[in-house]
């Protein structure tokens, strides 16, 4: 006798009702893994602007904090062929704004200049060897000695209590009592490469002012106050934009000593980021930037350096 089996199955609206529960079940993990995927980002982004920005004052703060540091003879005018001596030769220098700006001390009649800025394409003046920094951001230059003493290559410097020799690569001059110590000239500006904006420095070789170093991505802008002493405290009175110092605050004339710095930076992500558009506007000491309409996340970083060797006060 024949035995027939009934295989039963899914119908066909039972098959449908699956496949659409199905859907809304891959729907959601596609929802949760874009979530996430965009979570990731944001959070990255976030990440290298904190990142980004803290390398970029960290390399800055400790340089200019000790601006004018010159060993024994710090705080002193120097004055070629009373104590002062230059036997370096400078072959591509960085002349910034004032008689007394270039890398070495001049004879012009004015106080030699270790520290000095101003603000691309909108100050009158700008150093000679910079030539590409981004409009609207400023550029800070500054000279000190490097220590510790004893220095053996780079653009050397021999100093005594009442006397300064700046030699370079020639023969130490062997004063008795000297030290010999690395010179440095640093003057840091943002610049464009391929589209991202680049915190540079250019700085002093054994010949001359021919090094240029890139050295953070995705700082945008950079903003400077300057902190002046006009009373002898050594405290600073007001914070200034470079526009607003004159030159008896940068030759630290009359009572009037920059003993502080502020700076600000804006730091912005290097790669877009489609889903985010950028709407806000941002506040860099004393001027507002923004809004910029377009896909890259930015912050914005701060702080204040006390110079720990303003020059003396000059009457």
């Amino acid at each position: 006798m024949l035995t027939r089996t009934y295989v039963t199955g899914f119908s066909l609206v039972e098959l449908m009702v699956a496949m659409v529960i199905s859907l809304f079940l891959t729907l959601g993990v596609f929802a949760m893994f874009s979530m996430s995927a965009t979570n990731v980002t944001t959070t990255g982004q976030y990440n290298q602007l904190q990142e980004n920005g803290r390398i970029a004052l960290a390399i800055m703060s400790p340089d200019i904090e000790q601006v004018a540091f010159f060993g024994d003879v710090t705080g002193t005018d120097f004055i070629p062929g009373t104590n002062t001596t230059v036997t370096g030769v400078i072959a591509t220098d960085c002349v910034g704004g004032g008689l007394n700006n270039a890398t070495l001390p001049n004879n012009q009649p004015a106080h030699f200049r270790r520290i000095w800025g101003y603000e691309a394409g909108v100050s009158g003046q700008s150093v000679s060897c910079v030539n590409d920094a981004i409009e609207d951001t400023d550029v800070i230059q500054i000279k000190r000695l490097v220590g510790p003493a004893g220095a053996t290559s780079g653009f050397r410097v021999a100093t005594t209590s009442s006397e300064i020799v700046f030699f370079g690569a020639a023969a130490d001059p062997a004063l008795i009592n000297e030290r010999v110590w690395e010179y440095q000239h640093h003057i840091y500006f943002i610049q464009n490469l391929n589209g991202v904006p680049v915190l540079s420095r250019k700085a002093l070789s054994e010949t001359g002012m021919n090094n240029e170093e890139q050295l953070v991505e995705g700082i945008e802008n950079m903003r400077i106050l300057y902190g002046y002493d006009d009373d002898g405290d050594d405290t600073a009175d007001s914070y200034l934009p470079v526009e607003n110092v004159t030159d008896m605050m940068w030759d630290n004339q009359s009572f009037q000593r920059i003993v502080a710095v502020k700076i600000f930076l804006l730091v912005r992500t290097v790669d877009q980021d489609s889903s985010y558009t950028n709407d806000i506007t941002y506040e860099l000491g004393d001027k507002e930037l923004g809004p910029f309409n377009d896909h890259f996340r930015r912050k914005v970083l701060s702080t204040t350096i006390l110079l720990e060797n303003p020059v003396l006060i000059r009457n």
